[in-house]
């Protein structure tokens, strides 16, 4: 039986694939469907690479620049997608799922991204605080490429 963190990184899951379907085929009716109203939306990386921003609010279409996901990772109503397109395009999105909805948006562009556990709770069940890391970014075609590195806490 799948806890109640694993059903929802699940749906979470199959809504964040249909978001990324949707954009590859230009299906803007379905994005808007998947995508709250009230957005949040948080990026980090070059200006000029404000890919997704551009497509979802449309300055650019489908065909400019394609997401294609490499790994998605769900961590309870969390959504983690990387993906690159050779040594010198890599992007990491984090969505925010809740009830089939994406609410929130974190993108990172030719950044790395760790994310821990800092709940007092774990803090205070874990003497070694390397347990505490739930996902680490990194394509492994790559991995001596040297891009900034954020810590996202959750």
């Amino acid at each position: 039986m799948e806890s109640p963190a694993e059903s929802s990184a699940n749906g979470g899951e199959a809504t964040v694939e249909t978001l990324y379907v949707a954009l590859m085929h230009g299906e803007l009716e379905m994005v808007a469907r998947l995508l709250a109203p009230d957005l949040e939306w948080w990026f980090h990386g070059p200006p000029h690479c404000q890919h997704m921003k551009r497509l979802l609010t449309g300055a650019s279409s489908h065909l400019d620049f394609q997401f294609v996901p490499r790994r998605i990772t769900g961590i309870g109503d969390r959504m983690f997608v990387e993906g690159w397109e050779g040594a010198h395009v890599y992007w990491v999105h984090v969505w925010t799922v809740q009830d089939g909805v994406i609410t929130r948006f974190r993108e990172y562009f030719n950044t790395w991204l760790t994310v821990r556990d800092v709940s007092p709770l774990v803090w205070e069940a874990k003497a070694n605080h390397e347990g505490l890391t739930l996902w680490r970014s990194g394509p492994t075609e790559y991995p001596n490429r040297s891009f900034p590195e954020l810590l996202l806490a959750i």
